[in-house]
């Protein structure tokens, strides 16, 4: 059976929300610059449209990480793939995600970050399932709480399709 792609949350409800995100954003760190390490490959679309509605400067990074096989479920199992290329000392960081699920990820890399001697570490996600957490992570910015379903779009994919939708979809007809 192929699977079918239901609008859980439409274009219009994300642009909006990513608006607020970055004018938060840009308050709580006003007369600052922020670092945002994006967490791939998930989150580079839902970073490079916040970064665009920050209105304070803005510096970025990328960072590869996974708990996650071929499958749907995490395996627990962390591997760094690609590493930061700046140093963290001294700079205000915002991790930026597109969605946190168990929390075992975020959870290792936020460990791993903090002891790089940032001044401050801020963690941002586009979705948050909270009815999947494992370990407990302190999310600063959510774009939208959601329902345990598997979801695509915006950076999100089903085995590497999807990524590019405008919204958030429910992945339907997957065995």
């Amino acid at each position: 059976m192929a699977e079918k792609i239901k609008v859980l949350i439409s274009e219009e409800e994300v642009n909006e929300r990513i608006e607020a995100l970055g004018k938060k954003i840009s308050e709580d760190y006003a007369g600052k610059q922020i670092h945002l390490i994006c967490v791939l490959k998930g989150g580079v679309f839902f970073m490079c449209e916040l970064a665009k509605r920050i209105t304070i400067p803005v510096s970025m990074d990328f960072m590869s990480v996974s708990s996650y096989g071929d499958g749907t479920s995490s395996s627990g199992v962390v591997k760094i793939a690609k590493d930061l290329d700046e140093s963290l000392e001294g700079k205000e960081v915002i991790v930026v995600e597109d969605i946190i699920d168990s929390g075992r990820t975020l959870s290792y890399l936020l460990e791993i970050l903090k002891k790089r001697g940032p001044k401050s570490m801020g963690l941002c996600t586009l979705l948050d399932k909270p009815d999947r957490r494992v370990k407990d992570v302190k999310v600063d910015y959510v774009g939208f709480e959601i329902p345990d379903e598997f979801v695509v779009g915006y950076g999100l994919d089903y085995a590497q399709k999807y990524r590019n939708l405008p919204y958030i979809g429910v992945v339907e007809g997957v065995e």
